[in-house]
């Protein structure tokens, strides 16, 4: 088995969509990072590594086996076993995981770029291992509190930490059933359309505004939503966390 040495891991733990396990460009220096000792590294067909990437259901047996506690974290002068922590690539794209002791990959995390380039150099010339589904796979559904990754192509961190900010909004805003309100946002979307939007009813108007902001990203959508989530802490609270973040640490990328 090939194994990677001294590996910086930005884990996003939780997240089912691959668009969410940030890139190294994007990663913060609030992050938390950590250090691998050792990883081990699975060269593995399409179909498994999107299954790993964008869902977050029990891995293969046979692939948990290949990889259990053959992973090490380095914390102090300590060396620890992790139980089931890899590294997996299609040869195209390359995501780490660690199951935290369970059988699904629960944190997530990109390698950064130099190491990237090391595990395509290692995996050059060989074939991917073949693990077999034993339960049924089937497309996966998205919906608006987990969007398509077609919907978020081109956004940055921030904006699409924002975008999944306003769908919760727009979420709550369908389970008010308030048809004065929905109208209310819809004009201020397209204020254009305030003497139709005054006649329509609730289903039709919130189809409009959830169709109106979906796709993209602008200005107005970030204003829409700082304006939506007015008077709500704990919205308040996400959006706050993400002002002023555009500003990423260049010398602590630099020693990674």
């Amino acid at each position: 088995m090939l194994y990677l040495h001294d590996v910086w891991v930005n884990w996003f733990e939780g997240e089912e969509n691959g668009y969410n396990v940030c890139h190294f460009h994007e990663w913060r220096k609030e992050d938390g990072i950590e250090l691998l000792d050792q990883v081990p590294i699975l060269y593995i067909d399409d179909v498994l590594y999107n299954f790993i990437e964008n869902d977050l259901q029990d891995l293969p047996k046979p692939l948990l086996d290949s990889i259990y506690k053959r992973a090490y974290l380095r914390k102090n002068q300590e060396r620890i076993s992790l139980e089931y922590a890899c590294i997996v690539t299609n040869g195209k794209s390359i995501i780490a995981f660690d199951t935290m002791g369970y059988y699904l990959p629960v944190r997530k995390s990109r390698l950064i770029p130099r190491q990237e380039r090391l595990v395509y150099e290692m995996i050059d010339g060989s074939t991917p291992h073949e693990f077999s589904f034993t339960e049924k796979q089937k497309e996966k559904e998205y919906h608006i509190l987990s969007l398509s990754p077609k919907l978020m192509v081109g956004l940055t961190r921030k904006e699409r930490q924002l975008k999944q900010l306003l769908m919760m909004a727009l979420d709550q805003l369908k389970s008010t059933n308030n048809i004065e309100e929905v109208r209310y946002w819809l004009t201020e979307w397209d204020p254009e359309r305030y003497s139709e939007i005054k006649h329509m009813h609730f289903e039709e108007a919130w189809e409009e505004l959830y169709r109106g902001v979906v796709d993209g990203w602008t200005r107005s959508h970030e204003d829409l939503c700082g304006k939506l989530i007015k008077g709500q802490p704990f919205f308040e609270k996400m959006w706050e966390l993400e002002q002023d973040t555009d500003q990423y640490n260049n010398t602590f990328k630099r020693m990674l």
